[in-house]
């Protein structure tokens, strides 16, 4: 298939940015998005022009560091769906396609496609950790959790930290990629003992990063390629209410 990418370019951070409109024909419907760019990169480097810089690691769907604006959609148009994992099947001959980074205030552009999430490691590395032995896994049935707290605090512990949830959201707010961390130990027994200090530094680093705030789109869950569902933000907002009873500050 014969495509037309319009592609944002911005050489560095202080720099001011652009979209550029490149050609690229034969393109095979089996490869993924990722290996298009690379396509595109192997054009441009032929002709002796600057790759487009885009991240990527596992390709896998795993890591989340290939987070990419594909038609105003983090990752793109497809449900559940990493960018890595997104392929060009899912386009038409003739379309026209445009690439943009992921658009937040915390989120600054480092070049082209690249940006800055390092603001999402820092409110993990607030609260999201639990102080109990980590050392050799223990028994299966050494620490009984009802079976209904386990499934939730699992399908919290699958958020990759993307950042595609602050992308879709209107306000760019971190309180679904932050509640997904919150649930996923406050639901454990382990996490127990820095449950409500957890949520207040965490919950205070991510005002201190500059997230906006929700408003109740619901843009974010429909945007994560894991499906977190929305109720993580009511389980955080519930937490840090009982840390606030509690007097507990960050």
């Amino acid at each position: 298939m014969d495509l037309t990418l319009n592609i944002w370019r911005q050489t560095s951070k202080d720099s001011a940015g652009n979209f550029e409109t490149y050609q690229l024909k034969d393109i095979n419907e089996h490869m993924s998005f990722l290996e298009m760019l690379d396509v595109l990169n192997e054009q441009l480097e032929g002709q002796g022009k600057e790759p487009v810089a885009f991240e990527h690691d596992c390709r896998e769907g795993i890591c989340g560091s290939c987070g990419l604006m594909i038609n105003g959609a983090p990752h793109g148009h497809l449900p559940r769906t990493t960018t890595c994992q997104l392929h060009m099947r899912e386009f038409k001959h003739g379309d026209n396609i445009t690439i943009e980074p992921f658009r937040a205030g915390a989120f600054p552009v480092l070049k082209d496609l690249v940006v800055d999430r390092s603001a999402l490691d820092r409110i993990v590395q607030a609260g999201g950790f639990i102080s109990v032995r980590t050392g050799s896994a223990p028994d299966a049935n050494a620490v009984p959790v009802p079976k209904d707290e386990a499934d939730r605090a699992f399908d919290a512990a699958t958020c990759i930290g993307c950042g595609a949830c602050v992308a879709s959201c209107p306000n760019a707010a971190a309180m679904l990629f932050t509640g997904a961390k919150v649930t996923h130990l406050g639901l454990l027994p382990q996490g127990q003992p820095e449950r409500y200090d957890r949520v207040t530094k965490m919950v205070h680093q991510m005002d201190k990063e500059e997230f906006g705030h929700c408003s109740n789109f619901g843009e974010c869950t429909v945007a994560c390629p894991k499906g977190i569902p929305l109720d993580v933000i009511s389980q955080m907002n519930r937490d840090l209410l009982v840390a606030q009873l509690k007097g507990r500050s960050a």
